[in-house]
């Protein structure tokens, strides 16, 4: 599972569960985005759960991300913010990087409780605004030469299909 919180539903309704240690290589993964541009580059993490998504996503086969329509973007990064895993003591300087790089950051609070989101890894999340990413390899590079990040919410290269729910009904499928 992506989640603490995806493994929890599925045991409570008696679906098995396997982990990467057991089952390292998969056919197939399913799973949503928060947005995908015209070239299968997504943005995940809305859940806070990005880099279990993407280490997930990488050792499947193929990657099927379902959505609908309100998920497709000219460019990224124009309806929803780009997730950042950090280590919590490197808040000040990531925030620095992704104010370099064009975006508004804020550390995400918690809706129920006091204080920072926290992942399952027990990471903070950072949320970059961007007006739009131009260049999301660049920005993909930049952050993972950051001390301090772990991962992010940009899937690039990575799904191999995209199933978008149309208004009327019909799905189209983009393929890699």
């Amino acid at each position: 599972p992506t989640s603490f919180a995806s493994e929890r539903l599925a045991r409570q309704h008696g679906i098995p569960v396997s982990t990467l240690d057991e089952t390292p290589e998969l056919d197939l993964a399913f799973d949503g985005a928060d947005e995908v541009d015209a070239d299968m580059t997504l943005i995940k993490g809305r859940g806070a759960a990005q880099t279990r998504e993407k280490i997930v996503a990488a050792q499947a086969a193929r990657f099927v991300v379902l959505v609908d329509e309100s998920k497709m973007v000219t460019r990224l990064g124009t309806k929803f913010p780009l997730p950042v895993e950090i280590v919590p003591m490197a808040a000040a300087p990531v925030m620095n990087v992704l104010r370099s790089l064009g975006a508004q950051p804020e550390l995400r609070m918690g809706a129920k409780k006091d204080g920072p989101v926290v992942s399952d890894q027990g990471l903070w999340i950072l949320d970059g605004m961007f007006d739009e990413i131009a260049d999301a390899r660049h920005v993909n590079q930049v952050l993972l030469n950051t001390p301090g990040v772990v991962d992010h919410g940009l899937f690039i290269d990575m799904a191999t299909d995209v199933l978008i729910g149309k208004s009327d009904g019909s799905v189209e499928h983009l393929l890699k």
